[in-house]
């Protein structure tokens, strides 16, 4: 099993995608929805019956230091809880700040695409 991901420009781009993933039998509760504003997150995360990243994801220590991040540093720490390093972080994080979405699908199976 690997980390996958993919990045989206558009809220309709994401659900239609989640739907594939959980079509092809990938357990729902690997997939991840991520955006720079948390607001939007929940709301594709609702449409699409994706999750978001939280405390059961980072662990109640860095579920509080989030609190009192600033947002690119609370993004990139859900990356990196997630599996990705820090520079994949990094990058990801600035790909939200231009309004790009991604999709996780943490444990995928070898060879997984949408």
């Amino acid at each position: 099993m690997s980390l996958f991901y993919k990045e989206f420009t558009n809220d309709e781009e994401v659900v239609n995608a989640v739907s594939s993933i959980k079509a092809k039998g990938v357990n729902e509760d690997t997939i991840y929805v991520i955006t720079h504003d948390d607001d939007r997150t929940n709301r594709i995360a609702d449409n699409a019956d994706a999750n978001t990243v939280g405390a059961a994801e980072t662990g109640f220590g860095t579920a509080a230091k989030n609190v009192f991040r600033k947002d690119g540093d609370k993004l990139r720490s859900q990356f990196q809880e997630l599996g990705f390093t820090e520079a994949e972080a990094e990058t990801m994080e600035e790909k939200l700040d231009e309004g790009k979405v991604f999709v996780v699908v943490k444990d995928a199976p070898a060879g997984f695409v949408i």
